[in-house]
């Protein structure tokens, strides 16, 4: 309820405007409420079970809203207070105080008085990390920063509990690593490659060693301290390519877990719809819709025309409605056992190293595993080429076989008759397995050795075939070119 002032009755100058501890403080809005986001001033149900009121709950006291923690002010122990510990002057202003809550009805003149109990610094803690994202790569090490502090200033960091978990859906988590005191855990994947940085007092930041595809996301830092917590999000971005794929049984034939597969087959995740949207900023123009890691389906076009969603309006994203403009075309959220489309894959940096293969005479599908592995390596992965495209500017104007069955190459300097004028990697589809190319992409794990060093080729030995000897697979061994 609101105080009334008695016309008449003025407040001797010099004394502060509050009487039995209590300040008072003019509002235009009855109560002591706090206002609504719409106007409004719902009252907040204390929180039940705890054994102190809950910050900024509100009291009341003969009759007038009052706010604070300190509990229930009874009026007369307020007195009793005032008479023992306050002097003539602040006694004063307590009888002044209990006239106004006294006075008639029809003595107000719109001028409305509130109530408040002053509140003291609550000890809540407060969690700081990282604004943005922060940005690694595949097999990279990486600080995921987080801070916590507290409102008061005399509290004791011992029995704080730190938790990491990641998001991986809008309402599920993933735990990563948790800390209590000397008590630290890694959970699933990281175990044995996340730790706290552990730079003080308040550092609650995660190192993360040996990044991988999976550990792309989003992650949440949380700090709790008996009743109080409260938690942070940092980002995880990782350079890398985004590229569309197929299998050979042709196009629009995933369902999303099909497409999930496909792209860890091909060495890569499923993209995000941020990393969609950075690759079409990029150039990437593709006019075949795919699944992306959320569920929605997209696909980005940099060059429009009719048959690739038209040329801009509604169904492109930050084109604002603008004619002749390309974007990502969405085609939302669809159902992830029934329909099928491509996918958009994602991988990022390689620890090994993808190379061309030139072998003495043209192979077939089943000969490149063979080919490569005289090399101490393994027929590349589609991914895996995009990468060395990408990251590692491997430039090369043959085609060759990959371990899917399709021929792609690279180009990073475009050239005549090596497939336009823009850089990327060419695809010459799935050619029929027994279809002779003129050579292979492998690639070499890191630490592995090349048994044919400088000038090694493939074939077969003891004559036939080539060399006069019979053409026994299993007799296929890497000789001196």
């Amino acid at each position: 309820m609101a105080i009334k002032q008695t016309p008449g009755l003025r407040r001797p100058k010099g004394l502060a405007q509050s009487f039995l501890g209590v300040r008072v403080a003019q509002s235009r809005r009855v109560g002591a409420a706090r206002r609504g986001p719409h106007g409004s001033s719902p009252r907040l149900p204390p929180d039940p079970g705890q054994g102190r009121p809950e910050k900024g709950a509100e009291l009341r006291a003969a009759g007038v809203g009052v706010k604070g923690s300190g509990g229930l002010l009874a009026l007369d122990r307020a007195q009793v207070c005032a008479r023992a510990a306050l002097g003539p002057g602040a006694l004063w202003a307590a009888a002044w105080g209990v006239l106004l809550l006294t006075a008639p009805a029809g003595a107000q003149r719109g001028r409305k008085k509130v109530v408040h109990v002053l509140e003291g610094e609550s000890g809540s803690v407060v969690v700081q990390t990282a604004p943005g994202q922060v940005v690694s790569h595949r097999g990279g090490t990486i600080v995921l920063p987080c801070r916590y502090h507290y409102e008061a200033a005399a509290h004791d960091h011992d029995g704080v509990r730190l938790k990491w978990t990641k998001v991986v859906d809008p309402l599920a988590f993933a735990d990563v690593f948790v800390a209590l005191g000397p008590q630290h855990r890694a959970f699933g994947s990281y175990r044995g490659r996340a730790e706290l940085q552990g730079d003080g007092p308040g550092d609650a930041s995660l190192v993360l060693r040996n990044v991988t595809l999976q550990d792309y996301g989003r992650y949440e830092c949380e700090v709790t301290n008996e009743l109080e917590d409260d938690t942070g999000m940092v980002k995880l971005d990782l350079e890398g390519v985004v590229f569309p794929y197929h299998p050979r049984g042709g196009r629009y034939k995933l369902t999303f877990m099909e497409a999930q597969r496909a792209c860890a087959e091909q060495d890569g995740i499923l993209a995000s719809a941020e990393q969609l949207h950075a690759a079409w900023r990029d150039g990437l123009d593709w006019c075949n819709a795919g699944w992306l890691r959320d569920g929605s389906v997209q696909y980005p076009v940099s060059q429009p025309r009719e048959p690739c969603g038209g040329l801009g309006g509604a169904g492109s994203a930050g084109t604002g409605g603008r004619t002749a403009s390309g974007g990502v075309r969405n085609y939302g959220y669809r159902h992830n056992a029934e329909e099928r489309y491509d996918a958009f894959c994602f991988t990022s940096n390689l620890p090994g190293r993808v190379f061309f293969l030139k072998p003495l005479r043209p192979v077939p599908f089943s000969g490149a595993a063979r080919a490569c592995a005289a090399r101490g390596a393994a027929v590349a992965k589609v991914g895996q080429l995009f990468a060395a495209w990408k990251l590692q500017l491997l430039d090369r104007c043959t085609a060759g076989w990959l371990a899917d069955g399709s021929a792609r190459y690279p180009i990073v300097n475009p050239r005549a008759r090596c497939g336009g004028r823009r850089p990327g990697v060419r695809s010459l589809g799935f050619p029929d397995a027994t279809r002779r190319l003129f050579g292979v992409y492998c690639y070499r794990a890191p630490g592995a050795p090349d048994p044919a060093p400088g000038g090694w080729g493939w074939g077969w030995a003891g004559g036939g075939g080539w060399a006069g000897g019979a053409r026994d697979p299993a007799a296929w061994t890497p000789l001196r070119v």
